[in-house]
């Protein structure tokens, strides 16, 4: 490709990234509303069971509506992957939704849970939102543009070994067959750092790396909307994402690993040994 035409095509994406994540702000704000108007009627909000110690509220339910309504009036013919309402077209522009991320806190009264919407062209990631309503922290990343928290720029730590360092990460409560393996990696890696935190929120496990406030995270057994929008976060942040064997690709979700380049390179032997 000539320059001139790499060029073109270059602002031709750094266009479509940036209204798409116009686009992914205005709907992540609609169903933060939503939210906040569910909050003084908690004792009141339907909710039912998906499986074993996994729910769904009348709220996700709700948020996930607004979210694809606001799309779709935009964009019909784009393609949808959404936690609850499934995939829906096809298109090789993509977005991937979680309306409610930690529904577990949220129906507990945690005010620790987010919505995250991501949009991918062609299988790349090219915008991410991840908006928490309660603290109004909107955490924004565009393909080759940057991470940001309300408007200011966000680098993941400066932390260059595992001393010292805080981690987050979560137990297979979905999948509980594979507690062992889970207890088994947590047991190699805390004598190794400062300390652990399980927040309950995937999508801000993320962010929260993306920001420097977390040194490194990881989880085993993600869906691809409970981590698209913060792989993109992380990488533009300047981190590192992939999966316990070191692979980045993570689009279509699994075991996730997330920190600066060399926090994940002393992170990733530890976690991979144990499959």
């Amino acid at each position: 490709m000539s320059d001139l035409l790499y060029c073109a095509a270059k602002h031709g994406l750094d266009i479509m990234s940036e209204a798409a994540l116009n686009i992914a702000i205005d709907a992540a704000r609609k169903a933060g509303d939503i939210i906040h108007r569910y909050l003084p009627k908690m004792d009141r909000i339907a909710v039912s069971k998906k499986t074993r110690n996994d729910y769904v509220s009348e709220v996700d339910r709700a948020c996930e509506y607004a979210i694809v309504n606001h799309i779709r009036k935009l964009h019909p013919e784009h393609a949808i992957l959404a936690e609850e309402g499934g995939a829906d077209g096809d298109s090789n522009e993509l977005w991937i939704i979680d309306p409610l991320d930690g529904t577990t806190n949220f129906l507990h009264g945690i005010p620790h849970y987010a919505i995250s919407i991501a949009h991918q062209v062609n299988g790349k990631l090219v915008a991410a939102v991840i908006y928490d309503p309660i603290k109004e922290e909107l955490f924004t990343a565009s393909r080759g543009r940057g991470a940001y928290l309300n408007d200011h720029r966000i680098r993941v730590s400066s932390r260059i070994n595992l001393d010292g360092a805080i981690m987050a990460t979560a137990l297979p409560f979905r999948r509980r067959r594979h507690l062992p393996q889970a207890l088994n990696i947590l047991a190699s890696v805390f004598p190794e750092i400062e300390d652990i935190r399980r927040g309950g929120s995937a999508a801000l496990d993320l962010a929260y790396v993306a920001a420097g406030r977390l040194d490194g995270y990881w989880e085993m057994g993600l869906d691809r909307w409970d981590i698209a929008a913060g792989i993109l976060l992380v990488r533009e942040a300047g981190g590192i994402v992939t999966d316990f064997s070191g692979n980045d690709t993570l689009e279509k979700g699994g075991n996730i690993i997330a920190a600066p380049y060399k926090v994940l390179a002393a992170l990733q032997p530890l976690i991979s040994k144990h499959g």
